[in-house]
């Protein structure tokens, strides 16, 4: 019952993170990310838990998209601690450190829902 709740406050949290991208330069693929977790989220709120499939591909690319935009965007670690310093925009680095954290987010969120179904699913087996 927990997860179950754990996992409503986190689909909030990702309709937040929807929201949010209304004014970003490049809406569309964020809204879509964040959306793909809200829904597995959501899922896994009603019903315990989600298709491992489904956990998996929205970790995978969240994943994929956050180590490539922490490598090539060339955001110095130490800004990581200053991405909370003001809510607005500040500059293009903390930005991006601030994005390739919500990718982060998302990847670790999606391998605990993924796991807690895959262990669900074979105890249901």
């Amino acid at each position: 019952m927990i997860f179950r709740i754990v996992n409503g406050v986190m689909t909030l949290l990702f309709a937040v993170a929807v929201a949010v991208q209304y004014n970003d330069p490049d809406p569309i693929r964020w809204m879509a990310l964040y959306g793909a977790a809200l829904v597995v989220t959501l899922m896994t709120a009603a019903r315990g838990r989600a298709p491992v499939f489904a956990t998996a591909v929205v970790g995978g690319i969240a994943l994929a998209w956050g180590v490539y935009w922490a490598v090539t965007s060339g955001t110095p670690l130490v800004l990581y601690e200053h991405m909370f310093d003001a809510w607005e925009m500040k500059n293009t680095a903390i930005e991006e450190a601030r994005e390739a954290s919500g990718l982060l987010i998302v990847a670790v969120w999606m391998a605990v829902v993924g796991a807690v179904s895959a262990r669900g699913r074979r105890s249901h087996v």
